[in-house]
């Protein structure tokens, strides 16, 4: 038996080498996001009703940065680059915001800090603006325009991280490096949940094809099975598969599934389709060859997973159709 969707989903996200460490995916940058996480999905990684990210998947790109010393006098300027290159053709940009602290408190004063846009062939930079400061300070800055061309996207952004020290005459501070601003790469994903199964050869933690194997044993476990077509819980944590030191969000995942015996008079609170209900009769009065209706999902809720890739991008997205809500005969 196949694993369920959402993990062979993930699966070909997971981390090639057992050895593989979160990295730079910390501080701030996760803070940020763990935040957004909260916001948008409940503890068992359903999205609320609430959300208005107005995308099923968030990208937070962290840059690369050149030059030395950042630091001259009172003025820290660092050039970054954020790359994009190998974003998934199935992704969509639908809008991207930089995100940054203009303000951080020192001991005499506080540093004052700007993001400067440079233009590809162009030596003049761009103050950026702040669009809005969502919460605990954050400046965000739309530069959707900037990464657009026509119906596709550039390969890269590049900015200056312009900070000054502001304060009383006198003061002496210990050169405190901001962090880096960070990317917000909002994307529609066309086959969200649908990517196929990767082929792993040798795997050194917990075969998620084994959850599947393993349900009659799991059934017993629990105090036996009921007859009656109903959703059953299976409930599978990320670290009984060894992923929780790349999946940050939620620490389990409960897909439910359907089990038992169709009634011989669907009701409706079955939700039976009348092809069902035909069938139903057909076995019962016709020809008893005919099957009876099986017992299958009705109803489906989505679920919101945050992640730390390969390359330590975090990322949010909301996968379709992964928990089982209720059962009908069919």
């Amino acid at each position: 038996s196949p694993p369920p969707p959402l993990l062979q989903a993930l699966q070909t996200r997971a981390p090639r080498s057992p050895g593989w460490q979160a990295g730079p995916s910390s501080g701030q940058p996760l803070h940020y996001m763990l935040n957004l996480y909260r916001r948008a999905a409940d503890r068992e990684g359903r999205p609320r009703r609430s959300r208005s990210l107005g995308a099923n998947t968030i990208r937070l790109v962290q840059p690369s940065s050149h030059g030395g010393q950042p630091w001259a006098g009172s003025r820290y300027l660092q050039a970054l680059t954020y790359h994009m290159e190998g974003q998934p053709e199935v992704e969509h940009l639908l809008r991207a915001t930089v995100i940054y602290l203009p303000s951080l408190s020192l001991a005499h004063g506080r540093l004052l800090c700007a993001l400067e846009l440079v233009m590809a062939g162009e030596p003049p930079r761009v103050l950026l603006s702040p669009t809005a400061r969502p919460h605990h300070s954050w400046a965000k800055v739309d530069v959707t325009p900037y990464l657009m061309l026509g119906n596709s996207s550039v390969g890269n952004l590049a900015l200056w991280h312009v900070c000054v020290c502001a304060g009383r005459a006198g003061g002496h501070d210990t050169p405190v490096a901001p962090g880096h601003p960070f990317l917000l790469l909002y994307l529609n994903d066309t086959q969200a949940g649908l990517a196929p199964l990767a082929a792993e050869p040798h795997r050194h933690r917990r075969d998620a094809g084994t959850l599947a194997r393993d349900l009659p044993k799991y059934l017993r476990e629990q105090g036996g099975e009921r007859s009656d077509c109903s959703l059953r819980p299976f409930p599978v944590t990320f670290a009984q598969l060894g992923w929780d030191h790349w999946i940050i969000a939620p620490h389990h995942y409960n897909p439910h599934y359907c089990k038992g015996t169709c009634p011989h008079l669907l009701c409706y609170d079955f939700h039976a389709p009348n092809h069902a209900v035909v069938q139903s009769f057909v076995h019962q009065l016709v020809d008893a060859n005919v099957p009876q209706p099986s017992c299958v999902p009705y109803h489906y809720s989505p679920i919101t997973v945050l992640m730390i890739e390969r390359n330590g991008d975090i990322l949010y997205k909301e996968y379709e159709n992964m928990i089982a809500e209720s059962c009908t005969c069919r």
